[in-house]
């Protein structure tokens, strides 16, 4: 069974998120943005320019810190990616929030799913995004596709998952939400194949 958007929008129906309330933490958000190519689902992703403060040349979603000036969490997403790629906030249809994820370097991310439903032309922010492309989902879905390494951070041992896409490596915060979205779906089609 291929993940649909149909299939997405099921689950958040019932998808019950955790939310993370540390006030040392910064809010921030980040759009998990899908559209469809070649009749399968894609997750658009950007390359950080080394000119941003935070994460200097890494793959990213769409996102950063909350405004004061955003009304909620999600509006600091569609905001972002707004600035970031020229995202019309009106174009995206927002499917749910997963739960919050807190990063080493002291942001607590909520992560927003959209969807796209036509094809849109992005302009980037050059200041703040070098490049913008899309992956499938199914590259995130398969195993041999995926590297796990150990870091030390903060003097503990973590888990630290990496993709290389083309040209490429998508890893850190970025990595694992993907990984923790993808693999809850997936085990909710194999839940459902069972039924």
């Amino acid at each position: 069974m291929q993940i649909t958007i149909e299939f997405i929008r099921h689950y958040f129906q019932s998808f019950h998120r955790r939310t993370q309330e540390y006030s040392e933490l910064i809010p921030a958000a980040v759009l998990i943005l899908l559209f469809e190519k070649d009749d399968q689902l894609n997750i658009v992703l950007t390359m950080r320019t080394n000119s941003v403060k935070h994460h200097k040349g890494q793959v990213s979603f769409p996102g950063g810190t909350r405004d004061t000036a955003d009304a909620t969490i999600i509006d600091t997403a569609l905001r972002e990616a707004y600035e970031e790629i020229g995202l019309m906030q009106n174009d995206v249809e927002v499917l749910g929030m997963l739960n919050d994820f807190h990063t080493p370097s002291g942001f607590c991310i909520t992560p927003i799913v959209g969807y796209l439903p036509f094809h849109s032309s992005f302009v980037l922010n050059k200041i703040e995004v070098s490049d913008i492309f899309h992956v499938p989902l199914s590259f995130f879905l398969d195993s041999r596709n995926e590297r796990v390494e150990l870091s030390k951070q903060s003097g503990k041992m973590k888990i630290v998952y990496f993709y290389n896409y083309g040209k490429y490596e998508i890893w850190g915060a970025t990595a694992e939400i993907l990984r923790i979205f993808l693999h809850a779906l997936d085990e909710e089609i194999k839940h459902k194949k069972t039924l």
